[in-house]
Protein backbone atom coordinates (compact mmCIF):
# COMPACT_ATOMS: atom_id res chain seq x y z
CA UNK A 1 0.00 0.00 0.00
CA UNK A 2 1.64 -0.10 -0.69
CA UNK A 3 0.99 0.77 1.79
CA UNK A 4 -1.09 -0.21 2.14
CA UNK A 5 -2.24 4.17 2.07
CA UNK A 6 -2.42 2.76 -1.77
CA UNK A 7 -6.45 3.65 -1.35
CA UNK A 8 -8.50 1.69 -3.51
CA UNK A 9 -11.58 3.15 -5.67
CA UNK A 10 -14.55 1.19 -5.40
CA UNK A 11 -16.79 3.15 -7.86
CA UNK A 12 -14.06 2.02 -10.63
CA UNK A 13 -13.74 -1.44 -9.39
CA UNK A 14 -17.53 -1.79 -9.67
CA UNK A 15 -17.53 -0.45 -13.06
CA UNK A 16 -14.99 -3.05 -14.49
CA UNK A 17 -16.95 -6.19 -12.38
CA UNK A 18 -19.66 -5.10 -14.19
CA UNK A 19 -17.69 -5.30 -17.61
CA UNK A 20 -16.89 -8.52 -19.54
CA UNK A 21 -13.09 -9.77 -19.25
CA UNK A 22 -11.76 -10.63 -21.90
CA UNK A 23 -8.49 -12.78 -22.51
CA UNK A 24 -5.02 -10.39 -21.82
CA UNK A 25 -3.61 -10.22 -25.24
CA UNK A 26 -0.30 -12.01 -25.51
CA UNK A 27 3.32 -9.74 -26.68
CA UNK A 28 3.77 -10.47 -30.68
CA UNK A 29 5.03 -13.79 -31.38
CA UNK A 30 7.74 -14.50 -33.46
CA UNK A 31 10.74 -12.54 -34.20
CA UNK A 32 10.53 -9.54 -31.97
CA UNK A 33 11.46 -5.84 -33.30
CA UNK A 34 14.11 -3.91 -32.12
CA UNK A 35 12.92 -1.94 -28.94
CA UNK A 36 12.30 1.46 -29.30
CA UNK A 37 14.16 3.96 -28.34
CA UNK A 38 11.95 5.90 -25.90
CA UNK A 39 8.89 4.66 -23.56
CA UNK A 40 6.71 5.90 -21.62
CA UNK A 41 6.39 4.93 -18.06
CA UNK A 42 3.69 5.64 -15.44
CA UNK A 43 3.66 5.55 -11.43
CA UNK A 44 2.20 7.34 -8.40
CA UNK A 45 5.48 8.09 -6.17
CA UNK A 46 4.35 11.49 -5.75
CA UNK A 47 6.15 12.18 -2.32
CA UNK A 48 9.02 14.22 -2.56
CA UNK A 49 11.32 10.86 -1.26
CA UNK A 50 9.64 8.46 -3.25
CA UNK A 51 9.67 10.44 -6.09
CA UNK A 52 13.50 10.92 -6.20
CA UNK A 53 14.55 7.60 -5.30
CA UNK A 54 12.50 6.48 -8.36
CA UNK A 55 13.83 8.65 -10.81
CA UNK A 56 17.20 7.80 -9.57
CA UNK A 57 15.81 4.27 -10.99
CA UNK A 58 14.51 5.12 -13.96
CA UNK A 59 17.71 6.95 -14.74
CA UNK A 60 20.16 4.27 -13.92
CA UNK A 61 17.98 1.63 -16.10
CA UNK A 62 17.82 4.13 -19.26
CA UNK A 63 21.46 4.76 -18.87
CA UNK A 64 21.59 1.13 -19.03
CA UNK A 65 19.50 0.14 -21.70
CA UNK A 66 19.98 3.44 -23.71
CA UNK A 67 16.29 3.76 -23.82
CA UNK A 68 14.82 6.99 -23.13
CA UNK A 69 12.15 6.96 -20.29
CA UNK A 70 9.33 9.18 -20.34
CA UNK A 71 8.01 9.50 -16.93
CA UNK A 72 4.37 10.61 -15.75
CA UNK A 73 2.83 10.67 -12.55
CA UNK A 74 -0.15 10.91 -10.95
CA UNK A 75 -1.62 10.85 -7.25
CA UNK A 76 -2.08 7.59 -5.79
CA UNK A 77 -6.36 8.53 -5.88
CA UNK A 78 -6.13 9.07 -9.49
CA UNK A 79 -3.99 6.09 -10.32
CA UNK A 80 -6.50 3.39 -10.89
CA UNK A 81 -9.12 5.15 -12.57
CA UNK A 82 -6.54 6.98 -15.14
CA UNK A 83 -5.36 2.89 -15.64
CA UNK A 84 -9.23 1.92 -16.20
CA UNK A 85 -9.82 4.95 -18.74
CA UNK A 86 -6.25 4.18 -19.86
CA UNK A 87 -7.14 0.17 -20.69
CA UNK A 88 -11.13 1.22 -22.37
CA UNK A 89 -9.12 3.79 -24.63
CA UNK A 90 -6.40 1.81 -25.56
CA UNK A 91 -4.09 4.69 -24.10
CA UNK A 92 -1.60 3.21 -21.32
CA UNK A 93 1.67 4.31 -21.02
CA UNK A 94 4.52 1.50 -21.87
CA UNK A 95 5.39 1.09 -18.86
CA UNK A 96 2.94 0.83 -15.61
CA UNK A 97 3.97 0.66 -12.11
CA UNK A 98 0.53 0.39 -10.01
CA UNK A 99 -0.84 -0.67 -6.65
CA UNK A 100 -0.02 -4.63 -6.46
CA UNK A 101 -4.02 -5.54 -5.47
CA UNK A 102 -5.22 -3.61 -8.86
CA UNK A 103 -2.95 -5.63 -11.17
CA UNK A 104 -5.63 -7.76 -11.65
CA UNK A 105 -8.10 -5.84 -12.10
CA UNK A 106 -6.19 -4.22 -15.02
CA UNK A 107 -5.15 -7.27 -16.40
CA UNK A 108 -8.96 -8.78 -16.65
CA UNK A 109 -9.30 -5.95 -19.42
CA UNK A 110 -7.07 -7.18 -21.35
CA UNK A 111 -4.49 -4.53 -21.37
CA UNK A 112 -1.60 -6.27 -20.54
CA UNK A 113 0.77 -8.86 -21.70
CA UNK A 114 2.15 -11.24 -19.99
CA UNK A 115 5.77 -10.74 -18.68
CA UNK A 116 7.66 -14.36 -19.81
CA UNK A 117 7.03 -12.71 -23.59
CA UNK A 118 10.57 -10.50 -22.34
CA UNK A 119 12.28 -13.33 -20.84
CA UNK A 120 11.20 -11.74 -17.18
CA UNK A 121 10.75 -14.91 -15.00
CA UNK A 122 10.33 -15.03 -11.70
CA UNK A 123 12.81 -17.49 -10.36
CA UNK A 124 13.84 -16.72 -6.41
CA UNK A 125 10.97 -14.62 -5.69
CA UNK A 126 8.42 -14.98 -2.70
CA UNK A 127 5.35 -16.80 -3.84
CA UNK A 128 3.23 -14.71 -2.17
CA UNK A 129 4.74 -11.86 -4.80
CA UNK A 130 4.26 -13.72 -7.49
CA UNK A 131 0.51 -14.55 -6.80
CA UNK A 132 -0.05 -11.01 -6.88
CA UNK A 133 1.48 -10.26 -10.24
CA UNK A 134 -0.81 -13.23 -11.90
CA UNK A 135 -4.07 -13.73 -13.10
CA UNK A 136 -5.73 -16.40 -14.95
CA UNK A 137 -2.02 -18.46 -14.62
CA UNK A 138 0.37 -15.89 -16.10
CA UNK A 139 1.98 -13.30 -14.51
CA UNK A 140 1.46 -10.16 -15.93
CA UNK A 141 3.45 -8.02 -13.18
CA UNK A 142 6.12 -7.85 -10.75
CA UNK A 143 7.66 -5.80 -8.26
CA UNK A 144 10.58 -5.25 -7.31
CA UNK A 145 10.47 -4.59 -4.07
CA UNK A 146 7.13 -4.68 -1.48
CA UNK A 147 6.37 -3.10 1.94
CA UNK A 148 4.37 -4.40 4.76
CA UNK A 149 3.47 -3.56 8.53
CA UNK A 150 5.55 -3.78 11.73
CA UNK A 151 4.94 -2.79 15.21
CA UNK A 152 6.87 0.18 15.67
CA UNK A 153 7.66 1.15 19.51
CA UNK A 154 9.02 3.67 21.43
CA UNK A 155 12.48 2.64 22.93
CA UNK A 156 12.30 5.08 25.77
CA UNK A 157 8.70 4.85 26.98
CA UNK A 158 8.75 1.23 26.91
CA UNK A 159 11.60 1.05 29.05
CA UNK A 160 10.44 3.64 31.36
CA UNK A 161 7.32 2.12 31.93
CA UNK A 162 9.32 -1.99 32.20
CA UNK A 163 7.57 -3.09 29.20
CA UNK A 164 8.80 -5.27 26.81
CA UNK A 165 8.22 -5.47 23.22
CA UNK A 166 4.79 -7.38 22.93
CA UNK A 167 4.83 -10.60 20.88
CA UNK A 168 1.26 -11.90 21.55
CA UNK A 169 -2.16 -10.04 21.49
CA UNK A 170 -2.18 -10.45 25.79
CA UNK A 171 1.00 -9.16 25.76
CA UNK A 172 -0.15 -6.23 23.42
CA UNK A 173 -3.02 -5.37 24.93
CA UNK A 174 -1.38 -5.29 28.45
CA UNK A 175 1.57 -3.15 27.05
CA UNK A 176 -1.31 -0.48 25.24
CA UNK A 177 -3.16 -0.15 28.83
CA UNK A 178 0.51 0.12 30.89
CA UNK A 179 1.68 2.94 28.19
CA UNK A 180 -1.75 4.68 28.36
CA UNK A 181 -1.42 7.72 30.55
CA UNK A 182 -0.78 11.48 30.96
CA UNK A 183 -2.88 11.76 28.01
CA UNK A 184 -0.71 9.71 25.70
CA UNK A 185 -1.75 6.33 24.45
CA UNK A 186 -0.11 3.47 24.10
CA UNK A 187 -1.17 2.26 20.83
CA UNK A 188 -1.59 4.40 17.26
CA UNK A 189 -3.19 2.65 14.33
CA UNK A 190 -4.86 3.62 10.85
CA UNK A 191 -9.04 2.76 11.19
CA UNK A 192 -10.26 4.84 8.35
CA UNK A 193 -13.11 3.41 6.30
CA UNK A 194 -10.96 2.73 3.05
CA UNK A 195 -8.53 0.50 2.10
CA UNK A 196 -5.82 2.00 4.24
CA UNK A 197 -7.73 1.19 7.36
CA UNK A 198 -8.64 -2.95 5.82
CA UNK A 199 -4.26 -3.13 5.25
CA UNK A 200 -3.95 -2.45 8.71
CA UNK A 201 -6.68 -4.75 9.71
CA UNK A 202 -5.65 -7.70 8.19
CA UNK A 203 -2.45 -8.57 9.91
CA UNK A 204 -4.46 -8.94 13.01
CA UNK A 205 -7.69 -10.80 11.14
CA UNK A 206 -5.76 -13.05 8.81
CA UNK A 207 -3.45 -14.13 12.20
CA UNK A 208 -6.41 -15.18 13.40
CA UNK A 209 -7.51 -17.47 10.80
CA UNK A 210 -9.75 -15.49 9.42
CA UNK A 211 -10.70 -15.33 5.10
CA UNK A 212 -11.72 -12.71 3.09
CA UNK A 213 -14.54 -14.58 1.84
CA UNK A 214 -15.98 -14.90 5.06
CA UNK A 215 -16.39 -11.75 6.90
CA UNK A 216 -18.35 -13.02 9.57
CA UNK A 217 -16.60 -16.25 10.79
CA UNK A 218 -16.00 -16.54 14.67
CA UNK A 219 -12.27 -15.55 13.63
CA UNK A 220 -12.79 -12.57 12.17
CA UNK A 221 -15.28 -11.15 15.12
CA UNK A 222 -12.84 -12.39 17.80
CA UNK A 223 -9.94 -10.47 15.39
CA UNK A 224 -11.84 -7.32 15.22
CA UNK A 225 -13.42 -7.44 18.90
CA UNK A 226 -9.78 -6.99 19.78
CA UNK A 227 -8.96 -4.17 17.78
CA UNK A 228 -12.06 -2.79 19.40
CA UNK A 229 -11.58 -3.39 22.95
CA UNK A 230 -8.18 -1.74 22.60
CA UNK A 231 -10.30 1.59 21.27
CA UNK A 232 -12.77 1.52 24.10
CA UNK A 233 -10.63 0.77 26.73
CA UNK A 234 -8.81 3.85 25.93
CA UNK A 235 -5.22 2.40 25.00
CA UNK A 236 -5.96 3.28 21.33
CA UNK A 237 -7.28 6.80 20.45
CA UNK A 238 -11.21 7.08 19.39
CA UNK A 239 -9.66 9.33 16.43
CA UNK A 240 -7.96 6.20 14.92
CA UNK A 241 -11.14 5.72 12.84
CA UNK A 242 -9.89 9.55 11.22
CA UNK A 243 -6.08 8.88 11.21
CA UNK A 244 -4.70 7.72 8.03
CA UNK A 245 -1.21 6.32 8.56
CA UNK A 246 0.93 9.77 7.89
CA UNK A 247 -1.36 11.18 10.95
CA UNK A 248 0.02 7.48 12.97
CA UNK A 249 3.21 8.67 12.34
CA UNK A 250 2.64 12.10 13.16
CA UNK A 251 1.46 10.81 17.12
CA UNK A 252 4.09 8.77 16.86
CA UNK A 253 6.90 11.41 16.35
CA UNK A 254 5.25 13.59 18.67
CA UNK A 255 5.03 11.09 21.41
CA UNK A 256 1.49 10.89 22.09
CA UNK A 257 1.49 7.01 21.22
CA UNK A 258 4.02 4.48 22.48
CA UNK A 259 3.56 2.22 19.87
CA UNK A 260 1.91 1.96 16.52
CA UNK A 261 1.25 -0.43 13.82
CA UNK A 262 2.91 1.41 10.40
CA UNK A 263 4.75 0.44 7.49
CA UNK A 264 8.65 0.30 6.48
CA UNK A 265 8.50 3.62 4.97
CA UNK A 266 8.63 5.68 7.89
CA UNK A 267 11.94 5.00 9.19
CA UNK A 268 13.48 7.38 7.14
CA UNK A 269 11.50 10.07 8.95
CA UNK A 270 11.87 8.26 12.07
CA UNK A 271 15.46 8.77 11.19
CA UNK A 272 15.35 12.21 11.08
CA UNK A 273 14.02 12.93 14.93
CA UNK A 274 17.52 12.37 16.34
CA UNK A 275 15.93 12.49 20.15
CA UNK A 276 13.86 9.64 19.06
CA UNK A 277 15.04 6.33 19.99
CA UNK A 278 12.62 3.27 18.15
CA UNK A 279 12.29 -0.30 17.45
CA UNK A 280 10.96 -2.21 15.51
CA UNK A 281 9.24 -6.09 16.07
CA UNK A 282 6.58 -8.22 13.98
CA UNK A 283 3.03 -7.32 15.06
CA UNK A 284 1.76 -9.41 17.62
CA UNK A 285 -0.15 -12.82 16.99
CA UNK A 286 -3.05 -14.31 18.81
CA UNK A 287 -0.96 -17.36 20.16
CA UNK A 288 3.10 -17.35 21.08
CA UNK A 289 5.11 -19.24 18.93
CA UNK A 290 2.84 -18.67 15.36
CA UNK A 291 3.71 -16.33 13.11
CA UNK A 292 2.05 -12.66 11.72
CA UNK A 293 0.11 -12.49 8.19
CA UNK A 294 0.59 -9.25 6.98
CA UNK A 295 -0.60 -8.25 3.79
CA UNK A 296 1.75 -7.44 0.65
CA UNK A 297 2.54 -3.45 -0.11
CA UNK A 298 4.26 -2.08 -2.95
CA UNK A 299 3.43 -1.40 -6.73
CA UNK A 300 3.91 -4.23 -9.62
CA UNK A 301 5.92 -3.46 -13.08
CA UNK A 302 3.60 -4.39 -15.84
CA UNK A 303 3.64 -3.97 -19.96
CA UNK A 304 0.48 -2.89 -21.29
CA UNK A 305 -0.11 -3.52 -25.13
CA UNK A 306 0.76 -0.87 -26.72
CA UNK A 307 1.65 -2.47 -30.21
CA UNK A 308 5.20 -2.68 -31.96
CA UNK A 309 9.16 -2.69 -30.67
CA UNK A 310 7.70 -0.38 -27.46
CA UNK A 311 6.52 -3.00 -26.07
CA UNK A 312 10.01 -4.92 -26.30
CA UNK A 313 11.82 -1.54 -25.25
CA UNK A 314 9.50 -1.67 -21.75
CA UNK A 315 9.85 -5.45 -20.64
CA UNK A 316 13.67 -4.22 -20.98
CA UNK A 317 13.30 -1.75 -19.08
CA UNK A 318 11.30 -3.80 -16.50
CA UNK A 319 13.88 -6.11 -16.28
CA UNK A 320 16.91 -3.66 -15.62
CA UNK A 321 14.54 -2.81 -12.88
CA UNK A 322 13.88 -6.14 -11.56
CA UNK A 323 17.86 -7.03 -11.43
CA UNK A 324 19.27 -7.19 -8.09
CA UNK A 325 21.38 -4.63 -8.28
CA UNK A 326 18.55 -2.15 -8.96
CA UNK A 327 16.23 -4.10 -6.53
CA UNK A 328 18.64 -3.76 -3.86
CA UNK A 329 19.04 0.18 -4.43
CA UNK A 330 15.51 0.83 -4.59
CA UNK A 331 14.59 -1.09 -1.27
CA UNK A 332 16.92 1.18 0.63
CA UNK A 333 16.21 4.11 -0.75
CA UNK A 334 12.56 3.83 0.14
CA UNK A 335 12.01 1.05 2.81
CA UNK A 336 11.10 -1.79 0.64
CA UNK A 337 12.10 -5.22 0.96
CA UNK A 338 13.33 -6.65 -2.55
CA UNK A 339 11.18 -9.70 -4.07
CA UNK A 340 13.58 -12.24 -3.96
CA UNK A 341 14.19 -14.21 -1.11
CA UNK A 342 18.47 -14.67 -1.02
CA UNK A 343 18.20 -10.79 -2.03
CA UNK A 344 16.18 -9.90 1.13
CA UNK A 345 18.46 -12.07 3.41
CA UNK A 346 20.79 -10.28 2.34
CA UNK A 347 19.50 -7.07 3.07
CA UNK A 348 17.99 -7.38 6.52
CA UNK A 349 21.78 -8.65 7.30
CA UNK A 350 22.98 -4.97 6.14
CA UNK A 351 19.51 -3.05 7.47
CA UNK A 352 18.74 -4.55 10.88
CA UNK A 353 15.18 -1.58 11.66
CA UNK A 354 14.14 -3.50 8.32
CA UNK A 355 14.85 -7.17 9.73
CA UNK A 356 11.43 -7.94 10.93
CA UNK A 357 9.70 -6.36 7.99
CA UNK A 358 11.71 -8.76 6.03
CA UNK A 359 10.65 -11.71 8.19
CA UNK A 360 6.91 -11.17 7.46
CA UNK A 361 7.27 -11.33 3.91
CA UNK A 362 7.56 -15.21 4.26
CA UNK A 363 3.94 -15.52 5.79
CA UNK A 364 2.75 -12.58 3.69
CA UNK A 365 -0.41 -12.94 1.58
CA UNK A 366 -1.60 -11.11 -1.50
CA UNK A 367 -4.80 -9.02 -0.80
CA UNK A 368 -6.19 -10.30 -4.45
CA UNK A 369 -5.02 -14.37 -4.31
CA UNK A 370 -7.87 -15.32 -2.68
CA UNK A 371 -10.23 -13.17 -4.20
CA UNK A 372 -9.09 -11.91 -7.47
CA UNK A 373 -10.18 -8.80 -8.92
CA UNK A 374 -13.36 -9.26 -6.46
CA UNK A 375 -10.91 -7.60 -3.43
CA UNK A 376 -11.76 -4.47 -3.71
CA UNK A 377 -15.42 -4.70 -3.13
CA UNK A 378 -14.60 -6.80 0.41
CA UNK A 379 -11.88 -4.67 1.24
CA UNK A 380 -14.68 -1.90 1.40
CA UNK A 381 -16.98 -3.57 3.20
CA UNK A 382 -14.42 -4.73 5.70
CA UNK A 383 -13.61 -1.23 6.20
CA UNK A 384 -16.84 0.10 7.08
CA UNK A 385 -17.39 -2.89 9.41
CA UNK A 386 -14.23 -1.99 11.71
CA UNK A 387 -15.56 1.71 11.32
CA UNK A 388 -18.98 0.59 12.01
CA UNK A 389 -17.60 -1.43 15.22
CA UNK A 390 -15.07 1.24 16.40
CA UNK A 391 -17.41 4.03 16.73
CA UNK A 392 -20.17 2.41 18.76
CA UNK A 393 -22.57 2.06 15.86
CA UNK A 394 -22.57 -1.68 15.82
CA UNK A 395 -21.43 -4.71 17.87
CA UNK A 396 -18.31 -6.62 15.80
CA UNK A 397 -20.49 -9.40 15.15
CA UNK A 398 -23.46 -7.65 14.02
CA UNK A 399 -20.69 -5.17 11.85
CA UNK A 400 -19.03 -8.16 10.09
CA UNK A 401 -22.22 -9.61 9.10
CA UNK A 402 -23.09 -7.09 7.48
CA UNK A 403 -19.90 -6.60 5.59
CA UNK A 404 -20.73 -10.12 4.67
CA UNK A 405 -23.79 -9.29 2.73
CA UNK A 406 -22.66 -6.08 1.57
CA UNK A 407 -19.27 -8.10 0.00
CA UNK A 408 -21.19 -10.51 -1.78
CA UNK A 409 -18.30 -12.88 -1.74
Amino acid sequence: MSLPRRALLLAASAVLLAACSPTPAAPPSGTAAAPASSITELDYYADEQGSAAWQKILDACASQTGIKIERQTVPTAQMLPKVLQGASSKTLPNLLFTDNPTLQQVAATGALTPLDGYGITTDGYYDSIVKAGTYQGKVYGVAPGVNGLALIYNKDLLTAAGVEPPKTWDELKAASAKLTKDGKYGLAFSAIPSEEGTWQFLPFFWSNGAELSQLDSAQSVKALQFVTDLVNSGSASKSVVTWNQNDVADQFVAGNAAMMVNGSWNLARLDEQKSLHYGVVPIPVPQAGAKPIVALGGEVGAVPVTGGPTQQAAGKVLSCILSEPTMLEWSKAHAYIPSKTATAAKFGAEQPAMQAFVDEVGTARSRTAELGEKYPKVSQALADAIQAALTGKQPADQALKAAQQASGS
